[in-house]
């Protein structure tokens, strides 16, 4: 039998708040962290906005020469891991290092640096290039970092299948947990793209919101005026345990995951089947690892990306599953708030996710003010909700036709 497993620490850098406690209030108050962007001067750019991490000191979490020495995707992922360790009181040491494993989410490492990088080459030569720059922006330096900074040898891994990498990430980790490989892994996503070459590549795709006089009404999921995503970033990393493990030293218990689905489109570069059809065996196969009907789903924390064409194709997978029971279960999407943390997404949303099932509280679509003709669910419109939560999805479907479900559960004995 598969051993089961449960999240017992969680850690947030988002940019609605520094920390658990700060973002999930913030997200049940339904603030929005989309701004002008400052990173950068976007002043010719068609989008100007997007919703940064504010008031992050590096220094804070990590030593400041490593702080000098990673790109903030990385930053990102190492201050969420100490929040998250710290919450799970899990000690790494010579007993156990070997156990515990770190597998994380990436979408596209530290670009920032590379965009950089480049541009120092052409115009001041080879010669210039900083030693550091290789292992700054390669995406698996966050689970590198995370086992130099925390100790865990076990197995260590890097996914970058684009918007469902941290997904996908929880999800691989999960299976290493339950046939027994490891004990424990620390496990999320992490991302930190809101740089020029990004924009305007998402730009030029026409997948951006460009409604730059309000940026906190931008992100506005199933909404039938919503015109593209808003870039954010951060990283959620979550301390997953087997269950025996955590009760043996008396872990506080979140939530468990109960339940991981994969599928592929085999479709399109960047656009989902109309019938959402690779969702649909994503959500069924999440269902079916959980050993669940669809009725009894009570949540879904939706991919939700704002853009035209994923709100109704995921509306419609979510019918096809569902059937009758779409119209009574609760479905929001929290990237109204946060933004699209591309790689970093579903790090945080699982987060998001436990906490929903852990509260009995699901935080709110916000923006949501005119009902499109298809996207007619439940989208929790813009007010926090508490309703008993026994069983809550999550949903994360990137380019390529990638696709990760999750499913966590109230614990019980």
């Amino acid at each position: 039998m598969k051993r089961r497993v449960v999240v017992t620490g969680l850690g947030l850098v988002t940019p609605v708040g520094i920390g658990v406690e700060q973002t999930w209030e913030a997200l049940c108050a339904g603030k929005s962290g989309a701004g002008e962007i400052t990173h950068f001067d976007a002043s010719a750019y068609s989008t100007r906005i997007a919703a940064e991490v504010k008031d992050f000191k590096p220094q804070d979490f990590i030593p400041k020469k490593d702080a000098k020495r990673v790109e903030p995707f990385i930053a990102f992922a190492l201050a969420a891991c100490r929040m998250a360790v710290e919450d799970s009181g899990l000690v790494i040491d010579s007993t156990n290092e070997s156990r515990v494993g770190t597998i994380t989410g990436c979408g596209l490492g530290g670009l920032s640096f590379m965009e950089d990088t480049v541009m120092k080459v052409a115009q001041k030569g080879p010669r210039r290039v900083s030693p550091f720059f290789i292992p700054m922006m390669i995406g698996n330096m966050v689970p590198g970092m995370i086992s130099i900074h925390f100790g865990a040898k076990g197995p260590n891994s890097s996914l970058a299948t684009a918007c469902a990498a941290g997904t996908h990430a929880v999800g691989d980790s999960v299976r290493l947990i339950q046939d027994g490989t490891v004990d424990a892994m620390i496990t999320g996503g992490s991302e930190a793209v809101i740089s020029p070459t990004c924009i305007a590549g998402f730009g030029s795709m026409k997948a951006l919101s460009t409604r730059n006089d309000e940026p906190q009404k931008a992100s506005r999921p199933f909404d039938r005026d919503r015109d593209g995503f808003v870039v954010g970033e951060g990283s959620g990393i979550l301390i997953i345990e087997s269950l025996d493990h955590a009760l043996e030293r008396g872990a506080r218990i979140y939530a468990e995951i109960t339940g991981f689905g994969m599928s592929g489109d085999g479709y399109h570069m960047t656009s989902p089947p109309p019938d959402g059809s690779g969702a649909v065996r994503c959500m069924q196969a999440a269902l079916a690892d959980a050993g669940l009907d669809h009725s009894q789903i009570d949540y879904i924390n939706a991919h939700g990306t704002s853009t035209e064409l994923n709100d109704l194709y995921e509306t419609r997978a979510i019918k096809t599953v569902f059937k009758e029971h779409a119209y009574s279960l609760a479905v929001s999407s929290t990237k109204s708030m946060t933004g699209h943390l591309l790689g970093g997404a579903g790090g945080i949303e699982t987060v998001f996710t436990a906490l929903a099932v852990h509260a009995d509280t699901i935080p709110p679509t916000i923006n949501y003010e005119n009902q499109a003709e298809e996207c007619d669910l439940d989208y929790v419109p813009n007010t926090v909700r508490k309703t008993r939560v026994q069983h809550a999805m999550t949903n994360s479907f990137g380019f390529g036709g990638t696709n990760a479900t999750l499913i966590l559960s109230k614990y019980s004995q």
